[in-house]
C-alpha cells in the first residue's frame, strides 16, 4: 500500500525540518502544506532535498482544517492508500507511526488516531489547562460524533483508508481548529470504523496557537450543533432509524416537562405563594419530562451499541 504523510504548518520554521527528516523511509509521499507561513517556513522547505517531498503554499491562511484537507487530495491525486497527518510543529513521534498503520492494515479499521489518555505516563509534558480541556471536549465530542470508544478528539496524528475520503462532504466538514472533531463526525456519518491508538504526547519549545479558555466554550457549542447535524444526517435522512424519532419527539417533550415544571415551581413558591396546583396540572409536567427523558435515554443507548457494531 501506498503511504504518504500530510504535514500542515504555519510559521514552523524551527521544526519543520526535523519534522520531515523524522518521516520514515517506507513513507511514498510527503505532502506539505504551508497555510500561508510569514516566517522562513517557505525558504527552509524548498531548500530540502527528499524525492518524496511535495510542497504546497496557500497565499491566504484556510486554517488547520483546510490544509489538512488539501494535503489528503494531494495525497490521492499522487495514489496515496493511507494517509497520515503530522503536523509541523514536530509534536508527533515518527515512532508511533506504524501502530497508526497497523488498526488499517492489518486490522481492517478506516481511522486510526493517537490517543494520550490511555496511560497516565503518556501525559507528562502537556499543559495542565490543556489535559482539562481535553477532558470535557472529549465526552462532548464522545457524543456528537456517535464515537462513543474513541477519546483525545483533539489528537491530530491519524492516519486515514483513503477510499472512505471520497464518501466524505469535505466542503462542510471545518477548517479551523474544531477540524479534528468534526473530522469524527462526518467519518460517522459515513459508516467509518475508527480505533484509538495509544501514544505519548511529546512537547518542546513549540507554542500552540489555541487558547483553551476560547476554544473550549466556542467548539462545546459548534459540538452541540453538529451532534444534531449528526442524527439527522445519518438516522433521519440517510436511513429511518429508530433513533430518528426518539430523539426528535423525545427532545421537544423533556424540554416541555423541565420548563413547565419550572414554571409551576415558581407559580407555587414565588408568585402566588398560597396556590397549590391540582395533580393534573403536575401531571402535564411530570408525564412529558419522563416519558421524553426515556425517549432520549433509549436513543442514546441505541447510538452508543451503533458505535460498537
Amino acid at each position: 500500500m501506498k503511504i504518504a504523510v500530510v504535514v500542515p504548518t504555519y510559521n514552523e520554521a524551527d521544526h519543520i525540518s526535523d519534522v520531515v527528516k523524522g518521516i520514515p523511509s517506507f513513507v511514498d509521499f510527503v505532502v506539505v502544506v504551508d497555510d500561508a507561513s510569514t516566517d522562513q517556513t517557505t525558504v527552509i522547505v524548498k531548500e530540502m532535498y527528499d524525492p518524496r517531498l511535495n510542497y504546497l503554499r496557500n497565499e491566504k491562511r484556510m486554517g488547520v482544517g483546510g490544509a489538512v484537507l488539501l494535503g489528503h487530495e494531494t495525497a490521492l491525486s499522487l495514489g496515496s492508500d493511507i494517509d497520515v497527518v503530522m503536523a509541523g510543529d514536530n509534536q508527533m513521534d515518527p515512532r508511533y507511526l506504524p501502530r497508526l498503520l497497523d488498526a488499517i492494515v492489518d486490522q481492517g479499521y478506516d481511522y486510526a488516531k493517537g490517543n494520550r489518555f490511555l496511560k497516565s505516563d503518556h501525559l507528562r509534558g502537556m499543559p495542565t489547562q490543556r489535559v482539562f480541556g481535553s477532558y470535557v471536549l472529549t465526552f462532548l465530542t464522545k457524543f456528537a460524533s456517535g464515537y462513543w470508544q474513541i477519546f483525545d478528539p483533539q489528537n491530530g496524528y491519524t492516519a486515514l483508508r483513503m477510499s472512505a475520503y471520497p464518501l466524505l462532504d469535505t466542503s462542510h466538514i471545518a477548517k479551523g481548529y474544531q477540524f479534528e472533531n468534526d473530522m469524527l463526525i462526518h467519518l460517522n456519518v459515513i459508516g467509518a470504523r475508527a480505533k484509538d491508538v495509544p501514544m505519548p504526547s511529546r512537547y518542546g519549545s513549540e507554542v500552540s496557537g489555541i487558547r483553551m479558555i476560547t476554544f473550549a466554550p466556542r467548539t462545546a457549542w459548534f459540538l452541540l450543533r453538529r451532534s444534531w447535524w449528526r442524527f439527522h444526517k445519518k438516522y433521519l435522512v440517510a436511513d429511518f432509524h429508530p433513533i430518528a424519532p426518539l430523539s426528535f419527539l423525545g427532545l421537544p417533550l423533556f424540554l416541555w416537562g423541565v420548563l413547565y415544571s419550572l414554571y409551576l415551581v415558581y407559580d407555587r413558591y414565588f408568585y402566588a405563594k398560597h396556590s397549590v396546583p391540582s395533580t393534573g396540572t403536575v401531571m402535564v409536567a411530570v408525564v412529558p419530562l419522563f416519558i421524553g427523558f426515556q425517549m432520549l435515554l433509549t436513543a442514546l443507548l441505541m447510538d452508543v451499541n451503533e458505535s460498537r457494531s
